[in-house]
């Protein structure tokens, strides 16, 4: 029989990482709680802000707006997502998301099932963040992913 333990993360806990733009909290990751099939977390983007394109060669991504709007940019095509509405994202689909509103959004991703290395999860297309910002190295490409961030 396997032990089963209550892992609570708050969000308020968890550092932003504001890499690619917006502002990215994972909460539940193979470090923060020693998941095995995937992540989870938050993103909060203020009116204007967006998260770089990028790609996730393993991982379908799930993303449900808990509050305002967001444009997803799907392959270059744009979907509208509004409050408590979700859209999935299939593996190997470029991918960028925009808050073209005029009030903040927040919105909870789950990512799964778990690239084989860390370092093969997340590839960057965009070689800047929207304020301009270089990413994390200065580098376009396979990036190390956040949900194995503490």
């Amino acid at each position: 029989m396997s032990e089963h333990k209550r892992i609570l993360v708050a969000a308020r806990d968890v550092p932003p990482d504001r890499r690619r733009g917006g502002e990215l909290r994972v909460l539940l990751s193979p470090r923060s709680v020693g998941s095995t099939s995937g992540f989870m977390g938050v993103s909060r983007l203020e009116p204007g802000e967006r998260i770089a394109e990028h790609y996730h060669p393993y991982s379908e991504e799930f993303l449900y707006v808990a509050r305002g709007a967001i444009t997803v940019d799907l392959d270059d095509e744009p979907v509208v997502v509004g409050q408590g509405e979700a859209i999935y994202i299939a593996i190997n689909t470029r991918h960028r998301v925009r808050n073209v509103g005029d009030e903040p959004a927040e919105v909870v991703f789950h990512l799964g099932p778990l690239a084989p290395r860390p370092e093969l999860g997340h590839v960057d297309t965009e070689g800047t963040a929207p304020t301009g910002a270089v990413p994390e190295g200065g580098a376009v490409g396979p990036a190390s992913r956040p949900e194995f961030a503490t």
